[in-house]
């Protein structure tokens, strides 16, 4: 750390989020405004020089345009990328700097998830990357849900679901493309909600919608599964999933196209 801090910094930021403290600085003042599009969402600036975490990034260039330079970012003293692209080392700032106040969050549980509101109920869609969970949440909000998160479902000790409304990430032909909400049509979630159902799916091309109903217990575990910090804190997040489960019914099944999963899910919460 000695060595990094003496690379020469010429900004910087301390913000807090979800009562995670997290620095930032720069060896380039003007790429700072840029980086706080990458912020976690719901961030606020912090006057305290203590951080839970610091990210140091040095932006290459130079006078000779022959030469390439490399653009580094450590998380503390840890490498985490080294390239000659920017946005490569924005991506990696976000998706690290996301996880680690979702690991670290003292009074939010997160959940790896998939959100939207309906009818004053939190539709939830527990899953990792690639399991389908931000086109299912895209489409239940072009069919009028409100727009919750597309990565965390963040629970407080009620088992409430708060917002994370960053822009919905999406494949198109292999590459990650990301859209606000208004641009599907939706808005965003503004107050917390309770759970109304949650439904865990991995989506396989052609697949029939068949979901058998979890017991409430089989539910928490499936949601502990994708619980971020469940190996930091398993009671603590077995006792907000419980909450959870316990008025939530959980389904489980393998999807095809979204619409199948749309109608039968709102029909269950018209109910």
């Amino acid at each position: 750390m000695e060595k990094i801090n003496r690379l020469g910094w010429a900004d910087g930021i301390c913000f807090n989020s979800y009562g995670v403290r997290i620095g930032v600085r720069v060896n380039r003042p003007e790429i700072l405004d840029r980086l706080q599009a990458h912020f976690p969402p719901g961030w606020k600036p912090s006057q305290s020089p203590v951080v839970d975490r610091l990210y140091s990034f040095i932006i290459g260039g130079g006078s000779k345009p022959n030469i390439r330079r490399f653009n580094i970012l450590y998380g503390n003293v840890e490498r985490l990328i080294r390239t000659v692209e920017l946005d490569p080392l924005f991506d990696i700032f976000e998706s690290d700097v996301q996880m680690h106040v979702a690991e670290g969050a003292p009074r939010r549980l997160f959940v790896h998830a998939g959100v939207v509101g309906w009818q004053g109920q939190a539709i939830l869609i527990p899953g990792r990357s690639l399991s389908g969970k931000s086109t299912l949440v895209a489409e239940l909000v072009r069919a009028g849900a409100t727009y919750y998160s597309d990565e965390y479902a963040v629970l407080d000790d009620r088992g409430r679901v708060h917002p994370y409304t960053r822009h919905l990430g999406i494949r198109e032909n292999g590459r990650m493309k990301k859209y606000p909400v208004e641009s599907l049509g939706g808005s965003p979630g503004i107050k917390p909600l309770p759970v109304g159902i949650v439904v865990v799916s991995n989506y396989k091309a052609g697949a029939r919608w068949r979901p058998r109903y979890l017991s409430a217990g089989l539910g928490a575990l499936a949601l502990l599964d994708n619980t971020v910090s469940a190996r930091r804190q398993p009671e603590v997040a077995l006792a907000t999933l419980r909450k959870v489960v316990a008025n939530a019914p959980v389904l489980k099944g393998v999807r095809g196209e979204a619409n199948q999963v749309i109608d039968y899910i709102f029909g269950i919460l018209n109910n």
